[in-house]
């Protein structure tokens, strides 16, 4: 029975009655009503729990935005008085200015309360309100354990979530202070707790230090129409709108392009981004990622051209083949410096000089006139007697010096009757013996002569003489001529490179890669890249080539083929987080074939939510969960003697003695977990545990289903809190359902709680 008094005690009282109902009770569709007064209590009581089941429901849904969790579709219910996924969305909007660094403000247009989230949201408080437990000093509650836990908070990665943790609460038999004590704790709301109370404010108001005075904003006298309308009034009657959202506030969902990054639009009267074109959507749902069309197929380059990805769009090069000497940079072909790479063939005694295309080798040392400078740089003489046609006149002979050369009149010898003429060149009868001059015989011509094989006959008045041939000398000891070795007896003076005898001369030849000049004495360049000796591109350099391939490629044993390079290979798994399939001259990331799709990027695998996209199979009855690559539809049905109070929560209806009391569960909870096969172990994943908790608190924690192979075990970090977590490595896919049981000692009474934990292995695919 309500106690009476005035009607503001009243409504006092019978609004502590209905938010003690919304906590106990989770709904306000079946909260009684007082038979004294009733129409003020119906009303106190029915606004006062769809008051507390919202901010329950709101803070709920902040904590979801907090841990990454989806907010889910829309309510199906609007008169629920569930604001989870309004108070999630709003929450996550002011994430998102936290992560980019931006100013926290509060924006008047989102309206109460997803303004006042954001902003809690963005500056990293933990409720959109500030209340703080408080002990009234007087009247003396009711004397409970001292409180050792309020909420812990977990950071583990694999911890569940805070949504999870909260679902864990044990509400113990407590005392209402609100209830009892009606307006004489706090200014405006007084909220109970287990063991304790806290004090909060209506919108536009701020908790004061002493923990139950509420003083308004400084801002709140500059509240516009629109925020107005859409601010929840503290009391409303039944036949009042708890949100009304005007066409202008609509609109301004989009106002400075709204939360959306690139585009937005209004699409059911909700804010939609998306992308302009060459970008794509990001999971976050309002920022955009570049699309790099190179590596996703999306381009229009032809062949013999190359993409190049650039921000929002790319771009087409022509693939160019460059001469020999030349390579392919940034899109042009640009001499290569053989003298800087060192790749030139020039000698200790040259220095490398760039051409255009190739190079040159310049000796160190310049060589006088009358000197050849051979391949290895030396200074030779040159033996003007054999490398001039006609060094000297005739009847003299050429006599070769150092650097130069000489003539030298020729010693002629003549028979008894003749005498040499002043040029030396013939013999010339004496006076007295003119008249023999009219009888010689010429013995060259009628083959008299005693000339040898290789010589030649010389006729002279009244005798003739015999001459070696030229490249060849007299040997007195054969009475014949004999080849001259020109090379033996000049070495490096008569060619650049090589210099080969032969039957009376000799001819100069050139290494491999130079061929004979003009001059026939010295070598040049030959550019083999002419006749396309390499597979793919070639470059000159003095005296040979060099081939090499094109991006993508590795030059072969042969020095003249390209092989394809195995990316996939040699990356050692670090280009693509799932597969790496090698083409020729590149590579392509894979996903696997279900489940995943190739993100923009090219390289990372993207889990597709089947869920979300309406892609499942699964019926009405059953709820669909995601997980990596897959999807599963689920069944919560309570067992007999239990009532369903949420989508996955069944609570029990009765007991009927205190053993089966103490040893059946009070609240079945289900959960969901999913991880990947390689998953480090040993991995915390789940965290149970009264919250709050109290000094003398002591659980008990056991697997009591679903453990068969053993992977899972349980372990307690302390009196009030224990873990379920992974021990062995779950080699492959795999599904478990596990009944986790803990029984609580509170104050001399087990109490018995079940966790059924969906535990989803699936393989690793990013």
């Amino acid at each position: 029975m309500l106690r009476t008094g005035s009607t503001k005690e009243l409504i006092e009282s019978c609004c502590g009655a209905g938010q003690q109902w919304a906590i106990d009770n989770g709904e306000c569709t079946e909260i009684p009503v007082s038979g004294m007064d009733g129409d003020i209590c119906r009303i106190a009581q029915k606004q006062c729990c769809v008051s507390t089941v919202r901010e329950n429901s709101c803070l709920a849904g902040m904590v979801a935005a907090k841990e990454g969790d989806a907010c889910g579709p829309e309510d199906s219910d609007p008169c629920t008085g569930s604001s989870y996924k309004q108070c999630c969305d709003c929450c996550s909007l002011g994430l998102r200015l936290r992560s980019e660094g931006r100013t926290c403000e509060s924006n008047i247009n989102l309206g109460y309360p997803c303004s006042h989230v954001m902003l809690s949201c963005c500056e990293g408080v933990d409720h959109f309100v500030h209340p703080e437990i408080k002990q009234h000093p007087e009247p003396v509650p009711t004397v409970t354990p001292e409180k050792v836990s309020e909420r812990e908070d977990h950071h583990e990665a694999l911890s569940i979530s805070s949504e999870a943790e909260l679902s864990n609460n044990l509400p113990g038999d407590d005392l209402d202070e609100c209830l009892l004590y009606g307006g004489e704790l706090c200014q405006h709301l007084c909220i109970n707790t287990v063991g304790s109370y806290k004090c909060s404010c209506f919108p536009e108001f701020t908790l004061q230090e002493d923990g139950t005075s509420c003083s308004p904003d400084p801002d709140r006298g500059q509240m516009t129409r629109l925020e107005a309308e859409a601010t929840i009034p503290p009391v409303a009657s039944p036949s009042q709108p708890i949100l009304v959202v005007s066409l202008q506030e609509e609109q301004d969902k989009c106002k400075d392009n709204g939360p959306c990054k690139h585009l937005c639009n209004i699409v059911e009267g909700d804010a939609v981004c998306s992308c302009m074109a060459g970008y794509t959507l990001m999971a976050d749902g309002v920022s955009c990622e570049d699309i790099n069309e190179c590596v996703t197929e999306r381009h229009t380059c032809q062949r013999r051209e190359h993409c190049v990805n650039t921000m929002g769009s790319f771009r087409c090069l022509q693939e160019l083949s460059c001469q020999p000497g030349h390579e392919l940079k940034d899109g042009e072909c640009v001499d290569i410096d053989e003298c800087e790479r060192g790749t030139h063939s020039c000698k200790v005694n040259f220095v490398c000089q760039n051409t255009e295309g190739s190079f040159y080798c310049e000796s160190k040392q310049r060589c006088m006139d009358g000197f050849l400078q051979d391949p290895e740089g030396n200074c030779v003489d040159i033996n003007e007697c054999t490398s001039l046609p006609e060094p000297c006149k005739p009847g003299f002979n050429c006599i070769n010096t150092v650097g130069s050369y000489m003539c030298q009149r020729n010693m002629l010898s003549c028979s008894r009757g003749y005498h040499s003429n002043e040029e030396g060149t013939r013999c010339v009868a004496n006076y007295a013996d003119a008249d023999a001059m009219s009888a010689d015989v010429d013995e060259c011509q009628t083959g008299v002569h005693r000339c040898g094989e290789g010589q030649l006959c010389h006729n002279l008045p009244g005798g003739y003489r015999c001459d070696c041939k030229m490249g060849y000398q007299y040997d007195a000891f054969s009475r014949s001529c004999i080849d001259i070795n020109e090379c033996w007896n000049y070495p490096g003076r008569l060619c650049q490179h090589t210099c080969e005898n032969t039957p009376g001369s000799y001819h100069c030849t050139c290494s491999s890669g130079f061929r004979l000049s003009y001059d026939g004495k010295h070598c040049e360049d030959v550019n083999e890249c002419d006749n396309s000796p390499c597979s793919q591109e070639c470059a000159n350099v003095y005296g040979s080539y060099q081939c090499y391939c094109r991006q993508g490629f590795q030059l072969a044993e042969d020095g003249h083929s390209c092989k394809d390079i195995d990316e996939c290979t040699q990356s050692a798994g670090i280009l693509c987080t799932f597969r790496c399939v090698n083409v020729p001259g590149s590579y392509q990331c894979a996903c696997p074939e279900q489940g995943y799709t190739m993100a923009a990027n090219g390289r990372t695998c993207r889990d597709i939510d089947e869920c979300a996209i309406g892609t499942h199979n699964c019926s009405a009855a059953e709820t669909c969960y995601n997980i990596q690559g897959s999807f599963r539809c689920l069944s919560f049905e309570c067992p007999s003697n239990y009532r369903k109070v949420s989508d996955m929560r069944c609570e029990r209806i009765s007991c009927f003695n205190y053993l089966e009391c103490q040893n059946t569960p009070v609240r079945i909870t289900y959960y969901q977990l999913n991880f990947q096969t390689n998953i480090v172990v040993p991995a915390h994943i789940f965290r149970i545990g009264p919250s709050p908790a109290y000094a003398g608190d002591n659980i008990v924690l056991t697997i009591t289903k679903g453990n068969e192979e053993g992977f899972f075990s349980t372990r307690r970090l302390n009196s009030y809190t224990g873990i379920v977590y992974l021990q062995r490595q779950v080699k492959e896919p795999k599904d478990f359902l596990l009944d986790v049981e803990m029984k609580l000692w509170r104050q001399g009474t087990y109490t018995t709680f079940l966790a059924k934990i969906y535990i989803f292995i699936t393989a690793h695919a990013y």
